[in-house]
């Protein structure tokens, strides 16, 4: 529940702090004197779209800021330590949250949430979970068809949610199946291309049958084959630096010579004896070295022109393939990866008749689900509609009747049901959509006496109503105001009201309250009790504070809200 809001600078208010608390807490205060921003503080809490309009004039900036006590566990303070944040722990499984939101002269906006920067998606997304507020536009929205739904549904618990999460396993299992069976259709002649383009280009591959890296190494050797000439001069040259066949002086014979002077001089000096085996050992490596030279002379002399000719033909096929793919490792990627490709392309028959079958198979088990949806609707729908009505009976509608129709809609996400809440006024009359056929004040009981309903089945942390009362007086706000009493014995309940007979049932009484100081106008919000509050009744009753008859009234009202609740 909302503990306490403090507003900064919002709309005429230049600076207050709301004490909430639990129970049934009214709003009151003459007209102009900003009630209205209490919601629209809150709804800046709630994450809803933020307007520079809102900010006081002159000022830089507006600031709301809740201090709410949630579940020390639950969903809420993991979505607030996700965010970054916390909360703080104060006893019997209870913890303390602080919101925050900013608006800008200039629009910008900022959002905290447990101490921490935010989006102010956090906040819409913590929404649900905290408050339901409801001002004309919710009782404008319960004239939607999905609204309607949503509040039967709510009534309805758990035969309905699981239900509903049933059939959209099977709705989502359909979707897909009938997305893919219809795009596998609709692209048919595209896919024939597709796999006569991939047949032809696996032929062309498995002709070529290229080998990794197969297209660098005929390269070099077309390089090699190229210059052969120039490579065998050069090869020979060495070879005969090395281990020459004529009597001119080579490195073998020269470094045989060394090992021998060395040998023969190691006898006077042993240290001579490692120098000598340094160079046998360079002698070994030089034969080896013109052994392999040797050799490679002997390879360039089986090489010719035919073999060029060879390779780079070899080069061209290999050529076709990068240019076709882009490179030889893409077109090995093909041929490795296309067959498998080419067999789904052409199992395209088979497929589209598999896929047909279990389409149908999931539209079977789809119908089931969602007849079980309408079942456990129809269900819920007579309990609600007579619910209601005995709420409306109470909320000066002595002969109203409330119905609440299910009858079958357009197939979607929540199932296959269109929900119509309909009014009757009083015996004999057309029972009609209360889209259509309420007035505002029926509309703002009809959705009361719905919340009063609900909450006995599923309970809200908190309700906020911005003039619920509109279009109301008489007894028809006295049971008004002792059905938001009646709620807040579940629920925190805050009410903005112009009215004496709602205002007179709340445990809190809050005055939002306008000074003027020169051309400056502020407002701010203090508790009232006794004499205080006595005279705002009086207030709201007649338009004078001090009249003794409006204040004689009051208090009578005061009395008898109390010995109704």
């Amino acid at each position: 529940m909302i503990e306490e809001m403090r507003l900064h600078d919002l709309g005429v208010i230049a600076d207050a702090t709301l004490q909430i608390g639990p129970g049934f807490t009214a709003i009151t205060g003459e007209t102009g004197a900003g009630k209205t921003m209490v919601v629209t503080g809150l709804g800046l809490l709630l994450g809803q779209r933020s307007d520079s309009g809102a900010v006081r004039s002159g000022a830089a900036h507006a600031s709301v800021e809740g201090v709410w006590a949630v579940p020390a566990a639950g969903r809420v303070v993991d979505r607030v330590r996700e965010a970054g944040g916390d909360v703080e722990p104060i006893g019997d499984g209870t913890a303390e949250l602080i919101l925050g939101r900013t608006v800008s002269s200039e629009g910008r906006g900022r959002a905290t949430v447990g101490g921490r920067s935010a989006p102010a998606g956090v906040l819409a997304d913590l929404a649900d979970d905290l408050v339901v507020v409801h001002g004309q536009s919710e009782q404008l929205r319960l004239r939607s068809a999905v609204a309607q739904r949503d509040a039967l549904d709510r009534f309805a618990g758990a035969p309905v949610s699981e239900a509903l999460s049933v059939y959209r396993a099977q709705f989502e299992r359909w979707q897909e199946l009938d997305a893919e069976l219809t795009g596998l259709r609709e692209h048919r002649g595209a896919r024939v291309r597709e796999a006569e383009d991939l047949r032809a280009a696996l032929a062309e591959i498995d002709a070529a049958a290229p080998v990794a890296g197969e297209d660098a190494d005929l390269a070099a050797r077309a390089e090699r084959l190229a210059n052969a000439e120039e490579l065998r001069l050069a090869a020979a040259t060495a070879h005969e630096a090395l281990s020459s066949e004529t009597d001119a002086a080579d490195a073998l014979a020269s470094l045989a010579e060394a090992r021998r002077a060395l040998e023969r001089g190691s006898i006077r000096d042993a240290t001579l004896e490692s120098l000598a085996e340094q160079a046998a050992d360079l002698g070994y490596r030089t034969a080896d070295l013109a052994t392999a030279i040797s050799a490679y002379l002997a390879d360039l002399d089986e090489t010719g022109p035919h073999e060029l000719a060879a390779v780079e033909e070899r080069r061209a096929v290999l050529g076709a393939l990068v240019r076709a793919h882009g490179s030889l490792e893409a077109a090995l990627a093909l041929q490795e990866s296309g067959s498998a490709r080419l067999a789904e392309l052409d199992d395209d028959d088979d497929r589209v008749e598999r896929l047909t079958a279990a389409r149908d198979a999931a539209e079977a088990n789809l119908d089931e689900a969602a007849q079980a949806v309408t079942a456990a609707r129809e269900a819920a729908a007579v309990r609600l509609g007579a619910a209601v009505t005995e709420e409306l009976h109470a909320l000066a509608l002595p002969d109203a009747t409330l119905l609440v129709r299910v009858s079958p809609g357009a197939p979607s996400a929540a199932g296959r049901d269109e929900v119509t809440i309909l009014l009757a006024p009083h015996p004999g009359a057309e029972a009609r959509p209360v889209a259509r056929g309420a007035s505002g004040g029926e509309l703002s009981r009809v959705m009361l006496a719905i919340e009063v309903v609900i909450a006995g089945v599923d309970p809200v942390p908190t309700f906020v109503f911005d003039e619920v009362d509109a279009g109301i007086g008489g007894a028809a706000a006295i049971e008004v105001g002792r059905r938001l009493a009646r709620l807040a014995q579940t629920s925190q309940v805050i009410a903005v009201t112009h009215l004496a007979q709602v205002a007179a049932f709340a445990g809190n009484h809050l005055s939002v309250v306008k000074t003027s100081d020169g051309s400056v106008t502020a407002s701010s919000v203090r508790r009232l009790e006794g004499a205080e509050r006595e005279a705002e009744m009086a207030r709201l009753l007649s338009g004078l504070a001090d009249s003794d008859a409006a204040l004689t009234h009051a208090r009578e009202l005061l009395a008898a809200a109390l010995a109704r609740q």
